[in-house]
């Protein structure tokens, strides 16, 4: 089989290369203590797009620092019982996208929330006002100032409180609630699972945001990673901050959120992938302690992953 990284075996027992901050719990038990204090503001809008068997919604809530957060919702229309709800988080810069493709969870008698990423392609805010660059990069972003001001460290925030709220909809059965995306969106969906530990099931594919120090040294911090690149070439030309960058990185790590997981899982996997090199996924997935199911795609990368959604349907249909 060719390789692009490890050969199985070792994927499967690889722990990860990025430091994991010494403070690194206290930091979250922190950060969740701030979110719960935010008054959410919660705003539900009619869309204009409208089908016959559900109802559709512009959600927007208040999250940590004031930014406005949006996401689509939808409804089953004439569901009088508490039902099962699926969370959705997109990929790197893009966006909730259209209606249309998240109807099929309303036909089963879901409700589906879908987040738009603060500061990325949606309709969410971003507050900004950090300390040092905010060129080309989201994950660098923060990296100059304190720990607390890195910007995915709220939008991690952003999708336990997008959970909390959809939990609290008397419609939804706040035991039957999961979550899926896939790359920065399966990275979100073990962010999720880890801040917010009453999601049930959780289906991430290929996720960004793990291991950054493997990237680094594999000589990937291009594409997504490119930011990291950029940084060390601007900021620290001879990486006399190396460590110090690596661990604060650590912070926004999803291996490191990896162990709080309690969700069921099913993971997708493309050993081929150059994007989001399979060693950094196996590096959370590694470290779960959750039940968790692999589905491995030995001669794909980042793309498409076929049968993966149809899998991730029916493994969320049990809820």
């Amino acid at each position: 089989m060719p390789l692009l990284d490890m050969p199985l075996g070792q994927l499967q027992t690889y722990q990860g290369r990025n430091p994991r901050p010494d403070d690194f719990d206290a930091y979250w038990e922190k950060a969740l203590e701030e979110m719960r204090n935010v008054d959410p503001q919660v705003e539900l809008v009619p869309s204009s797009f409208t089908v016959p068997f559900a109802e559709c919604y512009d959600l927007y809530f208040t999250g940590v620092r004031g930014a406005r957060i949006h996401a689509k919702y939808i409804r089953p229309k004439g569901v009088d019982t508490p039902h099962p709800a699926v969370l959705h988080f997109h990929g790197y810069t893009g966006s909730s996208g259209d209606w249309q493709d998240k109807l099929s969870y309303a036909a089963l008698g879901f409700a589906y929330a879908s987040l738009d990423v603060r500061g990325q392609g949606g309709l969410s805010e971003d507050t900004g006002g950090v300390k040092g660059t905010t060129h080309n990069g989201h994950f660098i972003r923060g990296l100059d100032d304190e720990p607390q001001n890195l910007l995915f460290r709220h939008i991690f925030l952003d999708t336990a409180q997008l959970a909390s709220i959809v939990m609290g909809f008397p419609e939804v059965d706040a035991g039957r609630v999961g979550a899926t995306g896939w790359s920065q969106g399966g990275a979100l969906t073990m962010a999720c699972a880890a801040l917010e530990p009453r999601i049930k099931k959780a289906a991430p594919v290929y996720p960004f945001l793990s291991d950054y120090r493997r990237v680094w040294e594999m000589d990937l911090a291009k594409d997504a990673y490119a930011e990291l690149r950029t940084y060390f070439r601007h900021f620290d030309p001879q990486h006399q901050r190396e460590e110090e960058i690596f661990t604060k990185l650590g912070y926004i790590d999803i291996q490191h959120l990896a162990p709080r997981i309690k969700a069921d899982t099913l993971a997708g996997v493309g050993l081929m992938d150059p994007i989001c090199p399979p060693s950094t996924q196996f590096a959370a997935f590694n470290k779960m302690t959750a039940p968790l199911k692999l589905e491995i795609f030995p001669d794909f990368g980042h793309e498409g992953l076929p049968g993966m959604n149809d899998k991730i349907y029916q493994f969320l249909k049990e809820l």
